[in-house]
């Protein structure tokens, strides 16, 4: 784990529940630093940093394409 890297930084835990399982799918080793704390204490997130999604340097650029495709066709109706 001390090679993963920090991708992408959230505020809530809600926003890492699709992302979660996408990532499960492909089988992509990830891990969400603060995810615990910020459930019980979401105040402090600013603290904190975050929630940080780390990867590893292998799976950065699928990663990356997921985190991109996810915002470029997030549509609210």
């Amino acid at each position: 784990m001390e090679d993963f890297q920090t991708i992408a930084i959230f505020n809530y835990s809600h926003e890492i529940i699709v992302l979660k399982h996408i990532l499960d799918q492909e089988e992509i080793h990830y891990f969400f630093e603060n995810e615990s704390t910020l459930a019980v204490a979401p105040f402090y997130s600013a603290a904190l940093g975050g929630i940080k999604l780390k990867v590893h340097p292998n799976d950065f650029q699928a990663v990356q394409d997921i985190l991109d495709d996810l915002n470029n066709n997030l549509r609210i109706v």
